[in-house]
């Protein structure tokens, strides 16, 4: 989490930072970043860092957790355009998070952050998704799916669920991105993962 001193910074200044630091993490992994180079890109002195970051992952992690919020907010558009089909919204969050991760500059952020998944890495991206708690998140995505369709008994069982759709929604970005997937051959094997799971999770009309 940033210091105090990086939420006081002026817009301008603030926004020069966080550009800086994407195009580095853009540019190579957490862990082969340089700060020296975000710090040239930025225009500001090293030890000014140090004021508003404890270390590169800080940095890294803050612009990932900002992409994550906005991946969130997505997935609730995505249940209330669809009227709460899970599967349907996921896919489209799965589109969008591929579009993005197949572009050029700045987004090969989320390429990175893919191509490199650790357990922090994944848990940041979906904090929002998988909270087993009843918070306010957790209440907000389970109010707005259709559980009604779903073979699921208890709230409990939709928080695995939701594991489960979370795996293979993260092994299929991998995986397709690893290999160069194109969009079509990516979106053509994730629905077919996806319909089978649907078609083990949802009532039977019998």
């Amino acid at each position: 989490m940033p210091k105090q001193t990086f939420f006081n910074l002026k817009e301008e200044k603030k926004r020069k930072l966080i550009e800086a630091a994407r195009e580095e993490f853009s540019r190579v992994s957490l862990y082969d970043a340089s700060i020296t180079n975000i710090l040239k890109t930025a225009g500001i002195p090293r030890g000014s860092f140090y004021q508003y970051f404890e270390d590169k992952e800080d940095a890294f992690f803050y612009l990932l957790n900002e992409h994550a919020e906005e991946r969130h907010q997505n997935f609730l558009s995505s249940l209330e355009k669809y009227n709460g089909d899970l599967f349907l919204a996921m896919t489209e969050v799965y589109r969008n998070v591929l579009d993005y991760s197949q572009g050029q500059g700045n987004s090969n952020f989320i390429r990175n952050a893919l191509l490199n998944m650790n357990y922090k890495i994944e848990h940041t991206f979906t904090k929002h998704l998988m909270e087993k708690s009843r918070g306010q998140r957790a209440n907000e995505i389970y109010n707005l799916v259709e559980t009604d369709s779903l073979n699921i008994a208890l709230e409990e069982d939709f928080y695995h669920v939701m594991q489960i759709m979370i795996a293979i929604t993260f092994h299929n970005l991998v995986h397709c991105l690893s290999n160069d997937f194109t969009t079509e051959e990516a979106l053509d094997k994730y629905t077919k993962e996806i319909e089978l799971i649907k078609s083990g999770l949802m009532k039977s009309n019998n």
